[in-house]
């Protein structure tokens, strides 16, 4: 068996985005990089939106960037080789990227490759039948990891989108599996990088733009799904759900006559101060509760951990290697 060699450039590669705040000017700075790119805006549902580049596209896999990512130019230069063995056809080959909300860097928000049948095939999220395929796709799919950098995640664009981005990773990563844990086993049974993550999530953040929101929401969603009677995993697959859940339940305890805050993206107004105290009130049921080591989300605890944390190798033994091609031969 051979070797397989994948040019990445030789791919059709798709831009998906729907509501992000800034989605005209990554797509604008994605086409100076890569002006091949094709656009899917607009569909609703992450398994739609995958299935709408399967079917537009033009070659056996394809390449997805999300609407909150800035790519690196030279991810496009990039040759891929696999081991003879390498089950390409049923696998996604996944980047990280580093979420610049709160520093983390791990596959959420990064660039994936798609095999075209898989995604046909799939069925996830708003289409999924399963309970854990709800969720997300990663407790479906076979992944192939890479652990190279190549997107920035701005997903702090207003409040809403800060919010939903950190709800999301705060349900995610209270879950095992993509199932819910019993509040007693909750320390032993969550895989140790993920509750780091789910931390971070709930802990970092409050020195960008939004940031506080990204904070509240994760620690809002652990709270949900571990305390929520009833809860619906698929909520947090769901735009509409998010949209209502936020305008009509969320951000209304946080303005006042007081508004001391404005998005500069957005104009969304609201109260800093009430966000804060309501970030703290979930932080200490999830500390006396469930033992979680939460503390204030401080703009200034934010950029000292920023400053100093360095993200662990997503592998050490990545199933293929990457060399750049074209302009640096």
């Amino acid at each position: 068996m051979k070797e397989t060699v994948l040019v990445l450039g030789d791919l059709d590669v798709f831009y998906i985005s729907y509501d992000e705040p800034a989605k005209e000017e990554h797509w604008a700075n994605l086409m100076m990089k890569f002006p091949f790119a094709k656009r899917v805006d607009g569909v609703k549902g992450f398994d739609n939106a995958h299935k709408e580049c399967a079917r537009q596209s033009e070659t056996d896999r394809f390449i997805s960037i999300d609407g909150d990512n800035i790519v690196d130019e030279k991810f496009f230069d990039l040759e891929i080789t696999f081991p003879p063995g390498t089950d390409l056809e049923h696998s996604v080959i996944s980047w990280s990227a580093k979420n610049m909300v709160n520093g983390l860097v791990y596959g959420n928000g990064g660039i994936k490759c798609w095999p075209v049948d898989l995604v046909l095939e799939m069925e996830t999220h708003e289409n999924a039948v399963d309970e854990t395929k709800k969720v997300d796709f990663c407790w479906d799919l076979n992944y192939i990891q890479m652990n190279n950098i190549y997107s920035e995640v701005y997903n702090a664009g207003s409040p809403f989108q800060a919010f939903r981005a950190g709800y999301r990773e705060g349900v995610k990563m209270s879950l095992d599996e993509g199932k819910q844990v019993p509040i007693e086993d909750f320390q032993k049974r969550i895989w140790p990088k993920n509750y780091e993550r789910l931390l971070t999530w709930c802990n970092i953040g409050a020195d960008v733009e939004n940031g506080i929101w990204a904070c509240f929401g994760a620690r809002l969603g652990c709270h949900d799904i571990n305390f929520v009677d009833g809860y619906k995993l698929e909520n947090i697959s769901s735009f509409d759900w998010f949209k209502t859940y936020f305008e009509e339940e969320i951000l209304p305890t946080c303005k006042s006559d007081k508004d001391n805050e404005k998005c500069s993206r957005t104009g969304t107004e609201w109260n800093y101060d009430m966000l804060y105290d309501e970030a703290l009130r979930i932080g200490d049921i999830l500390n006396d509760k469930m033992g979680m080591e939460i503390c204030d989300p401080a703009p200034e605890v934010s950029a000292f951990f920023k400053r100093t944390y360095n993200n662990p190798s997503r592998t050490k033994n990545p199933v293929a290697t990457e060399k750049q091609t074209g302009w640096d031969r």
